[in-house]
């Protein structure tokens, strides 16, 4: 009598480990090509489906590029974030959040490519890295008023922002310098960019200012 061949079985996924599966493949090809040049075909092979699935699952392109920035920018803002107890020292407070920022860049650095190279200057997605850009200006001068507070200080609201307009910006430069450097060591930048920023920063926060010489 002979014996009965069983038919392969395949393990179905979870829906939400496939989306992150599409969105790996999606970030990556992204990061590569750019919005436009990127095609659906490419990440349907790379994640190691059909095209079809990735439109029923995710959507259009245009979709899927939205949902990218969305998932890579919560992961940014949730790594500063976390990354410091409200109780701590302005600058321990600071030079965590620097840590968590590069150690992202570090780990993510298509992610970064994404949202920092890719979106910003495609006009349908501007405004979302905008907005991703302005929570966390708002989360760098949030820690520092914080922090300052603790310690009986009050800083104007208008000193606050410039310090984290200017924090942030000098970061996103020092960023794409990292991600251009795989063998960089993302602690190690973080603590260039909190020997560059800290020492005029705390001086500004403390109300020391330079003024230009008068003719």
């Amino acid at each position: 009598m002979l014996a009965r061949v069983s038919s392969p079985t395949f393990k179905r996924l979870p829906r939400a480990v496939r989306e992150q599966q599409m969105l790996d493949a999606a970030v990556k090809v992204f990061s590569r090509r750019g919005f436009h040049a990127a095609s659906m075909d490419e990440i349907a092979d790379d994640a190691g489906i059909s095209k079809p699935m990735v439109y029923a699952y995710l959507g259009t392109k245009e979709e899927l590029f939205v949902a990218c920035l969305h998932r890579e920018g919560t992961r940014l803002m949730e790594a500063i974030a976390g990354a410091a107890a409200p109780d701590l020292p302005a600058d321990e407070r600071l030079w965590r959040g620097l840590r968590a920022f590069f150690g992202f860049v570090g780990a993510y650095r298509d992610g970064w490519a994404v949202l920092y190279r890719q979106a910003r200057g495609e006009r349908p997605f501007a405004a979302e890295v905008a907005t991703m850009r302005g929570r966390l200006i708002e989360v760098v001068a949030g820690m520092l008023d914080h922090a300052l507070r603790a310690k009986g200080r009050e800083v104007r609201a208008i000193d606050l922002e410039v310090v984290a307009y200017a924090l942030v910006g000098a970061s996103e430069s020092l960023a794409d310098w990292l991600a251009d450097h795989p063998e960089a060591d993302p602690e190690k930048t973080a603590t260039r960019m909190m020997n560059v920023a800290w020492l005029g920063a705390d001086r500004l926060l403390r109300g020391v200012t330079w003024h230009p010489p008068t003719d």
